[in-house]
């Protein structure tokens, strides 16, 4: 009985990644490149003319990003599963993916054939597949998250942590946001007070920490 081919589409900027990809996929007979693009806006038309079951697609692309394009594909092909791969695993680029674009994996550029060709397999028979690291990373961005929503920074003392980080003194970040030097001083006050810090140098740590800035 002849085997079912997985048939696969690949987006990224880069040439050489495509073509490393396809390389990496070439010992696997179930596999099928059947469109491979370095243009995030043809994939949508060739996906009109091609049957596709997964999609690679990069994240960071010039006319549109990996985020952008797996809307649209989940949008007009439904059907179509959706591996994000990238050289990096942020947790905040990996929840938005989720959350926003529904993927269905995420992977990291330095794998190996065999857990490319897991991830596939995996996405391709309706299930999801996330890197380790990415889980990893997802997973402390998520406690990252939870905290900073416990200790509640509010937008505007989130514009001042930024303002403090670029060195603007209290006078110049009233000016800045067309407040008061004095409202400025309080809510410096509920900032060291909330991220439990009494330096500059303590509350931009947190700040990095926190991922704040």
């Amino acid at each position: 009985m002849k085997e079912t081919k997985i048939r696969i589409a690949i987006v990224d900027d880069h040439q050489i990644v495509i073509d490393g990809i396809q390389a990496l996929l070439t010992p696997y007979p179930n596999f099928e490149v059947v469109v491979s693009t370095t243009s995030s806006i043809q994939v949508l038309t060739l996906l009109q003319n091609t049957d596709v079951d997964v999609l690679l697609t990069d994240i960071m692309m010039p006319e549109m990003d990996g985020q952008a394009l797996a809307k649209k594909v989940r949008e007009q092909f439904a059907s179509i599963k959706i591996i994000a791969l990238s050289m990096s695993g942020q947790g905040n680029v990996v929840s938005e993916m989720i959350n926003d674009a529904d993927i269905n994996g995420y992977v990291l550029k330095n794998i190996g054939k065999v857990e490319l060709a897991t991830a596939i397999n995996k996405v391709a028979s309706g299930g999801i597949y996330f890197s380790d690291e990415v889980l990893k990373e997802l997973q402390h961005y998520t406690a990252i998250k939870k905290e900073n929503m416990a200790v509640n920074i509010t937008t505007r003392e989130l514009e001042i942590i930024q303002l403090i980080a670029k060195d603007f003194s209290n006078k110049k970040i009233a000016d800045h946001l067309f407040i008061s030097e004095r409202t400025v001083e309080t809510h410096r006050k509920n900032i060291f007070r909330k991220t439990n810090t009494n330096t500059v140098i303590g509350l931009l740590k947190y700040a990095t920490d926190h991922r704040l800035l």
